[in-house]
């Protein structure tokens, strides 16, 4: 039996007796339904649906993808309504309260960026805005703060999603990006995710299954110290990923057949053994999205529905077919693949966690509407995100003393702006690009702007000229007597696409390319990744700005132009294990 009055639930008689009475008076039906976290997208729901859902499918979680601030808050509390057991309701704010609001939230930082400033009190920050802004459309589930360490310079899947590359790094901005969540909400829950730990190989567990290949000592003195430390301090959710961890599975099932190693999310000695056991986590196990092919791919989906619960979750995050799940899930209670002790021991566990945030109280279930005008795009968060932007902007290089550059002396300024390939018919140009120009032009620079073959074939529709244009070089005397400075931003950023997201120019042979680096100075700027200099490891100056927002933009020119110091400190990932990036 789970003891719901140790860590991390700290509950009273009274909140256990509430939670045993809950799980008395519910059937089968009921049951199943907790055991799942359900999305849904949109805004446009009418409460007769959000009604009819939450009595279809009695589902333990929810979390809701798109909508502005307010249609979101009366979609969240209409199924709070309607739903007979309080709902845990999740978002993931990896970067503030953006997560949650994609339109109106606050960005404040990568956790990249966090962990290039010197102290926490980003990551606090983060933790906070993000605490505040969902707290104000209902939310009482973080999805955060991300635990993974960011060891192999190609994973792009938690580039600016990891703290650091380092344990140490990890944890103290962990903490700090819990305290933050606390402080703005105490009656909101935590989640460390991807437990066993991505960031040491490439792939990306949307699209293929991930493989942590530490050794068991080398697991232990990092990933496991991460964990461990949280656990220790009261972490009340862990989200497992689709990542193998060979070494240990072999450690802890000695003869275990290659095909039998499985992502943690079907591994019974990862979740119950070393999770549950080793490390002593008695909170709320959640998987991650069950479409990504780090599962799906591994396992039959009749077979990863109930043989998650089985192997140690205890919530299901979203479902594919909902009824086919549904009666997955029942087929795995009715064969005995669930048993009813692990069933009783989740029921208790997510029942628990609800009961630790007071979700029975209707005030704490239902938050005050007017904290969406108090908190979400409010001044004070977008002062934290200046802050961010102040401390944490890395100046990796400036090997040839490029920097800084006066606008008054160095006026004449060419933009190379190279972005993520448009992935849509719809593509009108990429909204970034029109601010980095808008924010040089401010700084005093005179900015002529290269071509780009995506924007070529909008403005002048499908055509072979358009492609004549990118590869038309100029002439290096009139270029260099025109031109005082180059800036080459990168906004490139992927998800759930490639494994490995690099820097791809608009046209082959595209005079994008930097042949003009040794013509005259040249600035490299990311706003995205912290891993571009593996293809453009020729330029001599080079900058990591984190963010693709005005307010990052704006504090990197001055910076630039010497009105501001670079404050951030950038580790060796950077250098993508390259003599010549070093240069």
């Amino acid at each position: 039996m789970v003891n719901l009055k140790e860590k991390p639930f700290y509950l009273n008689d009274e909140q256990i007796k509430w939670v045993e009475d809950t799980i008395a008076s519910m059937t089968l039906e009921e049951k199943i339904g907790q055991l799942f976290i359900r999305m849904r997208v949109g805004s446009n729901s009418t409460e007769e649906a959000i009604r009819d859902e939450m009595e279809s499918w009695h589902q333990g979680g929810l979390r809701w993808q798109g909508g502005d601030a307010k249609s979101v808050y009366n979609n969240n509390t209409t199924a709070q309504k309607y739903s007979k057991i309080p709902l845990l309701i999740a978002a993931n704010c990896d970067d503030g309260g953006i997560g949650a609001l994609p339109g109106e939230g606050t960005f404040v930082a990568t956790a990249a960026e966090a962990g290039a400033g010197e102290g926490y009190e980003n990551a606090y920050h983060m933790g906070l805005v993000a605490g505040r802004e969902a707290t104000a459309i209902g939310v009482n589930w973080m999805f955060n703060p991300v635990a993974d360490i960011f060891m192999n310079w190609r994973n792009t899947i938690v580039n600016t999603r990891s703290f650091g590359d380092n344990a140490d790094v990890v944890i103290n901005n962990c903490r700090a990006y819990i305290k933050g969540i606390k402080d703005a909400n105490p009656n909101m829950a935590a989640c460390c995710k991807h437990f066993p730990g991505d960031g040491v190989e490439e792939l990306d567990q949307h699209l293929a299954l991930g493989v942590n290949t530490l050794s068991v000592e080398e697991w232990n003195n990092s990933f496991r110290r991460v964990y461990q430390t949280l656990i220790d301090e009261g972490l009340e959710s862990i989200m497992v990923g689709h990542i193998a961890l060979p070494a240990m599975s072999r450690h802890l099932r000695p003869g275990i057949a290659e095909r039998d190693i499985m992502p943690a999310t079907a591994a019974s000695e990862l979740m119950t053994d070393l999770l549950r056991g080793e490390m002593g986590f008695n909170g709320v196990i959640t998987t991650d999205a069950s479409h990504m092919v780090g599962l799906t791919a591994m396992t039959r989906r009749e077979d990863a529905v109930p043989g998650a619960i089985a192997a140690g979750a205890d919530m299901f995050l979203f479902t594919g077919d909902t009824q086919e799940d549904y009666e997955f899930m029942k087929a795995g209670i009715e064969k005995g693949i669930i048993t009813e002790e692990r069933l009783s021991d989740a029921l208790h566990r997510i029942i628990g966690l609800k009961a630790h945030l007071h979700l029975y109280e209707e005030n704490v279930r239902i938050p005050d509407p007017s904290l969406i005008d108090k908190w979400v795009g409010c001044q004070e968060h977008k002062s934290y995100t200046e802050q961010a932007a102040d401390t944490c902007i890395t100046l990796v290089k400036d090997t040839d003393h490029h920097l800084p550059i006066d606008p008054e002396k160095q006026k004449n300024a060419y933009l190379v702006y190279v972005q993520s390939t448009p992935t849509s018919k719809g593509y009108a140009g990429d909204p970034v690009k029109q601010v980095v120009i808008e924010e040089l032009e401010r700084a005093g620079f005179h900015v002529d702007v290269c071509p780009n073959f995506h924007d070529l074939e909008v403005e002048n529709g499908v055509s072979p000229r358009n492609m004549g244009i990118m590869m038309g070089n100029a002439n290096r005397r009139e270029f260099n007597a025109s031109h005082d400075v180059v800036f080459l931003v990168i906004n490139v950023k992927g998800y759930a696409q490639e494994n490995d997201v690099r820097l791809r120019w608009s046209a082959n042979h595209s005079r994008e390319l930097p042949w003009y680096n040794m013509e005259v100075p040249t600035i490299g700027i990311s706003l995205n990744y912290t891993n571009h200099l593996i293809d453009v490891p020729q330029l001599h100056t080079f900058i990591n700005a984190y963010g693709p927002n005005r307010t990052h933009i704006r504090a990197c020119i001055e910076k630039i132009c010497g009105k501001s110091e670079f404050k951030g400190t950038a580790n060796d990932t950077v250098f993508c294990g390259r003599w010549d990036a070093r240069l």
